[in-house]
């Protein structure tokens, strides 16, 4: 590994991870074409991490509110009520996708990251994104969420197992079906993958333990961290500004421009 190595994983990693476009199948892909191993579990968890601490600096705000709602309430009196929801919203919308990760585990990491089998994913991903932006309502705020909507959300986030899918794009897209506007799907997006990155480190960190790490890898990692953290963080501030004006339809065309891509090279 090079800085140059790590620092372009961490950006890509932070830039696809909140963009609709599939962070698992962009380093799958460039795994693939581009001939380069996968950098190691340790390595991997601190891109998440890194990303993760991205989404947690701009929602600072949301969290610390949900946060004080939890543990002294009376200091955001009738608040205190909705950010209470809001927080158990992200837990339960959590669930489907832990189940699923439990049981399809091996399976992503190996079967599901066959290249032809993202390729298929990134079509049929942004299709449904297409429709349901084109389709929704786009009425609908946070405010209006009930356990109907997130636990629809929560089910579709698990289907982000398989590479190509985009946990922010298929979450983003079952918040439009519901009939959230554009803003609202994407901020409940950002905010439903803190737990899913948090619990996939801290799931990964015994093997990480008994594997141990390369020597003198801690500055690759930590620079991939800091990468993935700033990208992360840029990008959602970009996805909110972007999507108050324009719809999603450039993120699905971009979706089966890169899936012609890759069926292209497979063919040739």
């Amino acid at each position: 590994m090079n800085f140059f190595y790590a620092i372009f994983l961490g950006l890509l990693q932070g830039a696809t991870e909140f963009l609709p476009i599939s962070s698992s199948g962009h380093l799958a892909l460039v795994e693939f074409f581009l001939g380069i191993e996968e950098a190691g579990l340790a390595f991997d968890v601190a891109l998440h991490l890194g990303t993760l601490l991205g989404v947690v600096i701009y929602f600072r705000h949301d969290f610390t509110m949900m946060f004080t709602a939890l543990v002294r309430p009376k200091i955001l009196a009738e608040e205190a009520r909705t950010q209470r929801l809001l927080a158990l919203y992200i837990c339960f919308g959590t669930i489907p996708a832990v189940v699923a990760g439990y049981i399809l585990k091996d399976a992503a990491e190996t079967v599901f990251r066959a290249p032809a089998l993202i390729a298929g994913s990134l079509v049929a991903g942004g299709l449904l994104l297409l429709l349901a932006d084109k389709l929704g309502k786009h009425q609908r705020s946070m405010k209006s969420l009930g356990f109907v909507d997130v636990a629809v959300i929560g089910l579709f986030q698990a289907l982000a197992l398989v590479p190509g899918v985009s946990r922010s794009g298929i979450t983003m897209t079952a918040g439009l079906m519901r009939g959230l506007n554009r803003m609202s799907a994407a901020r409940f997006s950002f905010l439903l993958s803190a737990p899913i990155i948090l619990g996939a480190g801290v799931y990964n960190l015994p093997a990480i333990i008994r594997q141990g790490s390369e020597p003198g890898q801690l500055g690759f990692y930590l620079a991939g961290f800091i990468a993935a953290a700033f990208s992360g963080y840029l990008v959602i501030a970009f996805l909110l500004r972007f999507v108050q004006t324009h719809s999603f339809a450039v993120f699905a065309y971009y979706r089966f421009v890169l899936a012609g891509l890759v069926l292209l090279i497979l063919i040739v």
